[in-house]
């Protein structure tokens, strides 16, 4: 089973369906409740995602869809470590670092799933689009 960190700008997909890339958000998210993937987000994505969707709607209710959300999904850990080594490593963009950094101490995640590729040129790990991760999925 793939163990996938999946990028805050597919979960902010799924929550305000923007297409076409909603589609392939809300099919890896399926997968994940299937338990045909282990999906992991970082606790700095569900940070980021209740602050966007806190402008557009109550708090309760983006409470509500993030613990749904967290039903199918689980936490990547961060730690002094992993921030330290986002702070010193040569990404650009330091959300993306923080996101890397915390894939890779998670022994199992192989794949960063994210629509901009080009912010994780520095990782090891494979880098993918939910549409190219999908493509070459089994019956997905």
């Amino acid at each position: 089973m793939d163990h996938v960190l999946i990028d805050t700008d597919v979960i902010l997909d799924f929550f305000f369906d923007r297409e076409p890339y909603s589609e392939y958000a809300a099919q890896v998210l399926n997968l994940c409740e299937e338990q045909k993937i282990k999906g992991f987000v970082t606790p700095v994505a569900i940070s980021n995602v209740y602050h966007l969707l806190r402008k557009i709607g109550k708090h309760e209710l983006i409470i509500e869809k993030l613990k749904q959300l967290l039903t199918i999904i689980d936490i990547a850990e961060m730690d002094k470590t992993i921030v330290l080594n986002a702070l010193n490593s040569q990404f650009k963009d330091f959300e993306d670092a923080l996101q890397n950094f915390s894939a890779l101490g998670k022994e199992n995640i192989n794949v960063i799933l994210t629509r901009n590729l080009k912010d994780f040129k520095k990782s090891t790990l494979a880098i993918m689009t939910p549409e190219s991760y999908l493509k070459g999925k089994p019956n997905s």
